[in-house]
């Protein structure tokens, strides 16, 4: 068996759940940039959802302040709401962690929410693929 085969068993075995963050954060929608910059630094987060109508329903990520923001030279001021992506792209917490490098892949995106029967449980992101790889347990 080589290494990739080794490797790919262990992707395909390790499920989400045991790789997720659980520690969410959520605004509503009239959150501006700059608050959610702000909390993002203080926070150490990557991602912040966003909840329309009580609702969590979009995402925005650091990588958004590059692309969206940034290149675009929007205000700081602007509501979240309109940067966020929508829908957001889930994975049920059941699923292996191949299944998550493949949508991801598939996307181009590097966050998933993960969910249990239709609630939101967590996120799982690149960089815990990338630390599962590093640790091949």
């Amino acid at each position: 068996m080589s290494n990739q085969d080794t490797l790919e068993a262990v992707f395909a075995k390790t499920i989400v759940r045991d790789v997720m963050t659980k520690a969410l954060v959520s605004v509503e929608p009239v959150t501006t940039i700059y608050q959610i910059s702000k909390m993002m630094e203080r926070g150490g987060m990557g991602s912040i959802l966003v909840k329309k109508n009580g609702v969590t329903s979009g995402i925005i990520t650091d990588r958004d302040f590059a692309i969206k923001i940034a290149a675009n030279e929007i205000s700081m001021d602007t509501p979240v709401e309109t940067i966020a992506s929508y829908p957001l792209q889930t994975i049920n917490s059941n699923g292996s962690i191949l299944d998550a490098a493949k949508i991801m892949s598939n996307k181009k995106i590097r966050k998933l929410v993960v969910v249990e029967e239709e609630k939101i449980v967590g996120i799982i992101t690149s960089t815990d693929l990338v630390n599962k790889l590093a640790s091949k347990q």
